[in-house]
């Protein structure tokens, strides 16, 4: 039997075929080329039809004419008026006979190519005016939007930067709440009475305290404390990570954020600004060290002293955008995430490179730090991101 010009041996003469590529992909193939030959003979072949034939021709082989002519005719056939068509088209392209009568004309595909948008209701776009129907229609979607997610922040070009800027303002965070000492009026009896509340209720019946009120814990959200490396060997994903910081400055209550290089500077004010330009361009002028070395145990040194362990890191939760690069000593660096461990809710470190093949933490500063953080994240790409906020949240 003759497929195509491809010589097929029956099961019975015993040949067996090496385990190729090529002969492995031979249903689909085949299974693709006589539904194209039945189309252009005038039956009507759905996709779903072809899976279905391709899948019996996995299973039974295409050396047996009769397993081939059944799985073709129980699957691709949907009316009996169409069985003496597929009969000849079978005999051409399986066979190898001339044709009797029948013209096989292979009707050409148009391909358009749609891009998902946010206001894409998923219809097929209408064709144009003054052009005929020349037969199916294949249609290949795709989202650059959802392309761009996934792409690293490093092979980006300015434009798609600031697409995936526009991208973050419209990220939400949800902020952790922690019981606060204020206490607010309990709808039920509590252990806390609300002494002040009562004895006014009981002004207003003669000094009876026929009501008695109560007080439970309020709650309030947790601080958030942001710490992104702008050093020379984060420059890639330094102005995404800063985006992503000015995100959650307007976004969420109780947020701080500091850049650490050589120095530690706090950009909080800076970032508070509606306007993402106008922010990112504040606080790229109020940071002197961009583009600079790496001195993470001094910076986290001095942020201890003067920030953290005193009140903006306690019971907080600190984020470390770093690569892990130090020019400082590996013991230093460790010390100060010791301090700042011990003081935190939860300590994150969110590494760029994390998400290459292979990587491991053998640099010198990611080692030593390694040990003292609570949750060890990507951040190369929105998608990344989008988990930070998501992880920042739990």
């Amino acid at each position: 039997m003759a497929a195509n010009g491809t010589e097929l041996s029956n099961r019975e003469s015993g040949v067996e075929r090496p385990a190729t590529e090529e002969h492995v992909n031979e249903p689909e193939r085949l299974a693709s080329a006589f539904s194209s030959v039945l189309r252009g003979a005038g039956l009507v072949v759905t996709i779903r039809r072809v899976m279905a034939f391709t899948e019996a021709l996995r299973l039974l082989g295409v050396g047996g004419r009769d397993d081939v002519y059944w799985a073709g005719r129980a699957t691709l056939v949907g009316s009996p008026a169409d069985i003496s068509t597929y009969d000849r088209a079978f005999a051409v392209f399986w066979e190898g006979r001339e044709p009797s009568g029948m013209v096989v004309e292979l009707p050409p595909i148009s391909v358009t190519l749609a891009t998902d948008s946010d206001d894409d209701s998923g219809a097929a776009p209408p064709a144009d005016e003054g052009e005929p129907d020349t037969g199916p229609t294949l249609r290949v979607r795709y989202s650059d939007v959802e392309t761009l997610r996934h792409k690293d922040f490093a092979d980006c070009s300015d434009t798609e930067l600031s697409e995936l800027h526009t991208l973050m303002g419209e990220l939400r965070f949800q902020a952790v709440t922690r019981r606060s000492r204020r206490g607010v009026r309990a709808k039920r009896i509590s252990r806390r009475p609300d002494l002040r509340r009562t004895i006014r209720r009981a002004l207003r019946t003669g000094g009876e305290a026929i009501r008695r009120e109560f007080l439970t814990s309020d709650r309030k959200p947790r601080r958030l404390v942001l710490l992104l490396d702008v050093s020379g060997s984060m420059e890639p994903y330094a102005r995404a990570l800063v985006r992503f910081a000015h995100a959650a400055v307007v976004g969420r209550t109780r947020v701080e954020a500091f850049t650490i290089g050589t120095r530690l500077t706090r950009v909080t004010r800076e970032l508070s600004s509606r306007d993402p330009d106008a922010g990112l361009r504040a606080a790229a002028d109020s940071v002197q060290d961009w583009s600079g070395g790496t001195r993470l145990g001094a910076t986290l040194h001095e942020f201890n002293d003067r920030w953290g362990v005193r009140g903006h890191a306690r019971g907080a939760i600190v984020v470390i955008c770093s690569d892990g690069w130090d020019r400082g000593t590996p013991d230093e660096l460790a010390e100060q995430m010791a301090r700042l461990h011990l003081v935190t809710h939860r300590l994150v470190w969110v590494n760029p490179l994390k998400h290459t093949p292979g990587y491991a933490p053998l640099a010198r500063g990611m080692a030593a730090a390694l040990p003292h953080v609570d949750e060890f994240i990507e951040g190369h790409s929105f998608d990344s991101l989008e988990h930070l906020a998501a992880a920042i949240a739990a």
